[in-house]
C-alpha cells in the first residue's frame, strides 16, 4: 500500500513538490536548456498544471510540468517513481504525445501547424535496465539511420540510477540529487534551495495537506464502499488530484490485488 507522505518528507521526486519548484521560471528554463542543449529566451506556463481532455467522455491526462518556449516548442516534463512492467512507460509517453497534439489541433489548428515537442520522463529507476543516464528517442528510418522522419517529436527518459553515457555536468549532479545524494554544483544547489524555500511556504503546505485529507477520505471510502462504481470514482479522483497511476491509486485504497484487474480495465 502506498503510504501517504508527511509534508516534511517530500523531496524533488514527489510530483507535487517538483511542480512547485519548477514554477521558478529561472530554474525551469535552465533545466530545459541543459537537458535539450538549446537556447531559450523565455518560457510560458499556459496554466499552473496542464490538464488535457479531448471530448467530454475521454480520459483526461494531467501533466506535471507543461511549458512552451518563445519559439513555440512544447515541453512536458514528468517525474516517475514507479517502475512499470510490460512497456507501460513507453506507451504512456506515446499517449501524452498524442494528447498534446490533439490539444493543439483542438484549438482550430491544421496538422501542419503542430509544434515541435518533447516528452521528458525523469525516472528514479532505470526504465530500460541498460545503465544509460539518458535515453533519447526520435523517429528514424530503419533502412537508413541517417534519415529522420521529421515529425519533430522527441521522447527522453532520464535515469537517476544511470552510470553510462556523457551528459551535461549539471544534469549529472541533478540526477544524483534526484537519487537522494547531496546537491552539488550551483545549478543543483539552487534547485535544492528552492525545494527548501517552497517547503517553508505555509500556503503551499496547506494546499498539500488538503490534498492529503482528500486522499485519506477516498481511502476510507474505497475501503468501506463495496460498490464498483464508488471504487472506480475513488480511483479516478486519486489519479486526477494526486497524479497517481491506476496501480498506485488502487494500492492507496487498499483494493485487494485479485480485484484490481477488473477496475484497471475500466479506467
Amino acid at each position: 500500500m502506498a503510504r501517504i507522505k508527511e509534508w516534511e518528507e517530500l523531496t524533488i521526486c514527489d510530483n507535487f513538490l517538483f511542480q512547485k519548484v519548477m514554477q521558478n521560471k529561472r530554474l525551469c528554463k535552465r533545466l530545459i536548456q541543459k537537458l535539450l542543449k538549446i537556447k531559450v529566451k523565455n518560457i510560458i506556463y499556459p496554466v499552473a498544471e496542464k490538464s488535457i481532455a479531448i471530448g467530454a467522455t475521454s480520459k483526461a491526462v494531467r501533466l506535471d510540468l507543461y511549458v512552451e518556449t518563445d519559439d513555440g516548442t512544447i515541453i512536458d516534463i514528468e517525474i516517475q517513481t514507479t517502475d512499470g512492467t510490460d512497456s507501460w512507460l513507453p506507451k504512456r509517453t506515446r499517449y501524452y504525445q498524442a494528447m498534446i497534439d490533439l490539444d493543439v489541433l483542438g484549438k482550430g489548428k491544421d496538422y501542419i501547424e503542430l509544434k515541435k515537442s518533447y516528452v521528458i520522463f525523469i525516472c528514479t529507476f532505470d526504465p530500460f535496465d541498460l545503465g544509460e543516464k539518458v535515453y533519447t528517442f526520435s523517429n528514424i528510418c530503419h533502412e537508413r539511420d541517417e534519415l529522420e522522419l521529421g515529425d519533430e517529436t522527441t521522447k527522453l527518459f532520464l535515469n537517476a540510477k544511470g552510470t553510462t553515457g556523457s551528459v551535461d555536468k549539471d544534469i549529472d549532479s541533478f540526477l544524483a540529487y534526484v537519487d537522494g545524494n547531496t546537491a552539488k554544483g550551483k545549478f543543483t544547489q539552487d534547485i535544492a534551495a528552492e525545494v527548501e524555500r517552497v517547503k517553508q511556504h505555509n500556503e503551499t503546505r496547506v494546499e498539500y495537506m488538503t490534498l492529503m485529507m482528500e486522499l485519506k477520505q477516498q481511502r476510507r471510502e474505497g475501503y468501506t464502499e463495496g460498490q464498483d462504481s464508488e471504487r472506480l470514482n475513488s480511483i479516478r479522483n486519486l489519479m486526477e488530484s494526486l497524479h497517481l497511476t491506476a496501480q498506485q491509486a488502487m494500492e492507496a485504497l487498499k483494493i485487494p490485488a485479485n480485484e484490481q484487474p477488473k477496475y484497471a480495465s475500466q479506467i
